[in-house]
């Protein structure tokens, strides 16, 4: 088969190139880099369509094919969508109905062969799958990975702030494709049944997809790639790793804590990450401040507690805050935060740091699934996670608990799970052993490419099997996406504050 993977924000390169030093560069595109090598090689041929960048900051993304080097069948093929500089994907929208679209429908004519199916990630992705297939008649699968409505929900967006919130993050164009992407799609995808029930249920989509319909969702969990996150794996710079975290320790926790072990946290700096959160845990308990200091792996960002961070709503909405808890509490040398330089470094570090009996942390507000706790997991460290994620739903298997479910909005219930793992060994050891072998065992990329081809295969065979009860028509900002066609902020009011 000729399989399509739609993702035009963010980009793909050979070398991971500023995964997680940017919002748009999360673990969507590991996501879609494993299932797509995974797949093929099946044997399957596989481009992974992006847009392409011309731009001197961003000099990885200019030419217009890629690869990864492990496969000759998978092909990353980069299409310009409006300006040649970076744009971060809020500010996509007109240009992928306008350039990226009609370029790789005249891409694939030129090569005289169009892929059998496209897969689709997020709702930039999805919307392009749809508009490809009113054009082709090439079906598509949708997988969202997170949804615009549950995001406005942690924005606590309001009808008095809607304008303001809708000037930065986009949500008409975001809410509106995502109805037409999970309603007009052959198989929507999602990584657990918690992820279907409760995003796709939200209001904002009703009439858009039944979530009850099931032969219109299959739930498809991640993997984790063994051969970099394993405990036993050795990256091409593990050593400068550890030299590195040792340097950093060196620069922020004071001598005497400096064999202490870490309660580790590795995410996007985003608000709903909630790493503000967790040091505020750590700051308002005295136990887990003796038994362990805070370690956050900041993306792109080396020293952000001590140097102001030049993205505005980074150092607003995260970093400031943060610096602002670690001033009050007087926090300085039981706190580091750092960069490394890649995922192999980043795997590197979890095992340095489960060497040192530490606790890997992720109290996420709400997170659709949550794959850095899994890969955590595999390199040996025990997890405590927030309860409002879908890896949540894969910690407890009948009676058996694989990590430590917190409530992420209550600063002393993530301390509890914290200080539960530190102050028991035998607990640490059983959750580290336990959670380390599931993992391994049930959370591979290749079980995902799997489960993937066995639905593609499905919908080949029966394209009209699946169908919605009603498709939706297609909003005329996304045919011609001009002044007079705008999705305004009536509509979007209407699909996010009305309940009928």
């Amino acid at each position: 088969m000729h399989i399509g993977f739609l993702n035009p924000h963010g980009n793909f390169d050979h070398k991971n190139s500023y995964i997680s030093e940017h919002p748009d560069f999360g673990g969507q595109l590991v996501y879609v880099r494993q299932v797509a090598d995974a797949i093929a090689k099946q044997g399957h041929q596989i481009d992974i369509l992006t847009r392409q960048i011309i731009d001197p900051d961003w000099p990885e993304f200019s030419e217009e094919f890629d690869g990864y080097g492990s496969v000759d069948n998978l092909r990353i093929i980069r299409l310009p969508a409006g300006p040649k500089q970076f744009l971060r994907k809020e500010l996509l929208w007109p240009y992928l109905v306008q350039d990226w679209v009609p370029n790789i429908l005249e891409f694939y004519r030129e090569e005289g062969k169009f892929p059998d199916i496209m897969t689709t990630h997020y709702s930039d992705g999805g919307v392009c799958g749809v508009l490809i297939e009113q054009q082709t008649g090439i079906p598509f699968t949708f997988t969202g990975h997170s949804l615009g409505a549950q995001k406005m929900d942690k924005l606590q967006v309001t009808p008095e702030n809607l304008a303001q919130i809708d000037h930065y993050y986009n949500f008409r164009y975001r809410i509106l494709a995502e109805r037409l992407s999970m309603n007009h799609s052959a198989l929507n995808i999602t990584n657990t049944a918690q992820e279907r029930f409760q995003q796709y249920s939200h209001h904002a989509y009703r009439g858009a997809v039944d979530v009850e319909a099931d032969h219109r969702f299959a739930v498809i969990a991640p993997g984790v790639n063994a051969s970099v996150f394993g405990s036993d794996a050795i990256a091409h710079n593990e050593e400068a790793t550890y030299q590195l975290i040792e340097e950093r320790l060196r620069r922020d926790i004071s001598e005497s804590r400096r064999n202490l072990p870490a309660i580790l946290a590795s995410s996007r700096l985003d608000p709903k990450k909630n790493l503000l959160g967790l040091v505020q845990a750590f700051a308002d308990d005295v136990i887990i401040q003796e038994k362990a200091n805070v370690v956050l792996i900041t993306g792109g960002l080396d020293n952000p507690l001590q140097e102001k961070v030049h993205d505005q709503q980074t150092e607003k909405l995260v970093i400031g805050p943060i610096r602002e808890v670690v001033r009050e509490k007087n926090l300085w040398g039981k706190i580091s935060a750092f960069s490394v330089p890649d995922q192999p470094a980043l795997a590197a570090s979890y095992r340095y740091f489960a060497q040192r009996g530490s606790v890997f942390t992720l109290t996420s507000l709400f997170e659709p699934f949550g794959l850095a706790p899994l890969e955590a997991a595999a390199a040996g460290l025990p997890i405590v996670v927030t309860k409002n994620s879908g890896v949540g739903e894969s910690l407890k298997v009948g009676d058996e608990d694989y990590g430590m479910l917190v409530d992420p909005s209550d600063p002393a219930d993530i301390a509890r799970g914290i200080r539960e793992i530190l102050c028991d060994q035998h607990l640490w050891q059983r959750l580290q052993k336990r959670c380390q072998q599931y993992v391994l065992e049930y959370y591979t990329w290749d079980s995902t490419a799997l489960n993937y081809l066995s639905r593609i295969k499905q919908i080949i065979s029966e394209p009209s099997a699946n169908p919605a009860a009603e498709l939706l028509p297609l909003h005329s900002y996304f045919r011609d996406p001009q002044p007079e066609n705008d999705i305004s902020l009536e509509e979007l009011s209407y699909w996010y504050f009305v309940k009928d």
